[in-house]
């Protein structure tokens, strides 16, 4: 009979034991959603350019010139470059939690001054302001992710963030095709296009207020039994609890007892030939050409002879490649090594826009040549986002030591926010001047010094720890 009773007993608590599983991981969940809706406005308000900008360009709207277009879709990946380095020092000193909040302000106020715009000016100068809530949203929610997430989470959830990207930049594409198909003749059709942000960002301004703070930074400030108190909520073993508070105050203290690399260090020939390796990577990841589609797969598809209607239907399909790419990457990463993937990417997208350098000298007023971009358009955000994109945002993060980490991914974000600013300003410029097939080939040219960037100096980082990674790698430059 005491046997029995055990049985029932032991039962009763695994049965708890799931349904606390259960509750404490779909809260977790749910606090994931609400801080990736910043990924989500990272990917609408850099996705809905895409459609937006024809009708912005014309006469009767803002009157842009190939450099003013230029200025206004790049504006905010300036501003991101700016964002993306002091963001970090900020969410460290104020929470992730308080500097999300204000983020969503800024995402909403500038949304709404933007659709307003009546100049390029005013459309430029709120599109860099918004740019600093894209680059520290960058940062930020892939932070307050790993922080708050289980170990057994925590790669789907900050994977999510990425999903969460890409999905906002296909949402504009959708927005804008719905919009620009049911009022085909409302010239200032892009203001709804921008103004559909303010939604995003009111959503995130919501679940602002409901997430709780990063357990990691609260202990951080002293505020361990708060901590705790918010680990007992998204954790499903609840004795695990303190010992993972004991755990984050380990590490804190191990950190501080770190030596960290200040900016004078950066004239030591190992410390400087990391940062351009870092810096080099982040360049190619935009060099390849991934913001020629993102940004102006619309215009694109206009200039190889879609109509503007249909090229906003067409540019779904963009979006939607983009989103299964990127889960695929993620998935493929853990199998096949980094260097394979990259160089294998790259081959793709280089291959992908030479060929559409060919088919527009071969077919240039062909009803084939549409068609054809489309297709070699798909291929190359195939490469991109299943195989560049994911990968060298992880090698960026493997090959700095502890001590120049958040220096040297400071500095080789800024430098990747950089180069996404130089190819928006420069693509409708070269394309206005040099013509469509012209200014593919530039890119293919990219596309070539990057492979041979990547082939010479990419380290392979896969299945080896992050001390021998980095050993590795200063054996190398100390041998150069």
């Amino acid at each position: 009979m005491e046997n029995k009773k055990t049985n029932i007993s032991k039962t009763n608590y695994a049965l708890n034991f799931i349904k606390t599983k259960s509750k404490a991981e779909r809260h977790l969940k749910i606090i994931a959603l609400c801080v990736t809706l910043g990924g989500l406005l990272f990917g609408v308000d850099t996705g809905v350019i895409n459609g937006a900008l024809p009708y912005m360009a014309k006469k009767q709207e803002l009157n842009l010139n190939p450099a003013t277009e230029g200025l206004v879709t790049s504006s905010i990946t300036l501003g991101a470059a700016f964002g993306a380095i002091f963001a970090g020092r900020l969410a460290d000193r104020y929470g992730r939690k308080r500097i999300l909040f204000y983020l969503s302000i800024v995402f909403f106020f500038c949304t709404a001054i933007c659709s307003l715009a009546p100049n390029a000016i005013i459309m430029m100068i709120f599109r860099f302001l918004l740019g600093l809530a894209v680059g520290s949203a960058s940062v930020i929610v892939p932070t307050f992710l790993s922080e708050i997430a289980t170990v057994k989470l925590r790669g789907p959830l900050v994977t999510q963030n990425e999903i969460m990207i890409t999905g906002g930049q296909l949402l504009a594409f959708v927005v804008n095709a719905i919009l620009g198909n049911i009022f085909v003749n409302v010239s200032n059709i892009w203001r709804y296009m921008i103004a559909f942000g303010m939604i995003p960002s009111a959503l995130l301004f919501i679940g602002t207020l409901i997430v709780p703070e990063s357990p990691r930074w609260l202990i951080m400030k002293g505020k361990t039994k708060t901590a705790l108190k918010i680990l007992k909520g998204i954790r499903s073993d609840k004795r695990q609890s303190q010992q993972e508070v004991t755990q984050i105050q380990a590490t804190l203290k191990k950190e501080k007892e770190v030596s960290h690399i200040s900016w004078y260090d950066l004239k030591k020939p190992w410390i400087k030939k990391l940062i351009i390796l870092g810096s080099g990577l982040g360049i190619v990841q935009q060099i390849v050409g991934i913001n020629i589609i993102m940004y102006y797969g619309t215009t694109v598809l206009i200039k190889a002879g879609f109509t503007h209607n249909i090229a906003l239907i067409t540019n779904i399909a963009n979006g939607i490649v983009s989103v299964l790419a990127t889960y695929t990457g993620m998935h493929l990463m853990n199998h096949i090594n980094r260097r394979k993937m990259l160089l294998t990417g790259i081959a793709g997208t280089g291959g992908a826009l030479a060929l559409i350098t060919l088919v527009s000298q071969i077919l240039p007023h062909s009803k084939l040549l549409p068609v054809c971009v489309v297709f070699l358009t798909l291929i190359f955000l195939s490469f991109f986002q299943g195989c560049i994109s994911p990968t060298i945002w992880l090698l960026m993060s493997e090959i700095f030591p502890q001590n120049l980490r958040g220096l040297g991914m400071g500095i080789s974000t800024f430098f990747l926010w950089m180069a996404n600013f130089l190819v928006g300003f420069l693509f409708p410029i070269f394309l206005n001047y040099f013509g469509f097939s012209i200014t593919f080939g530039i890119f293919v040219l990219c596309n070539l010094i990057s492979f041979i960037f990547v082939y010479k100096f990419a380290p392979e980082t896969r299945n080896k720890s992050l001390e021998r990674v980095q050993l590795e790698l200063r054996t190398r430059i100390d041998k150069n």
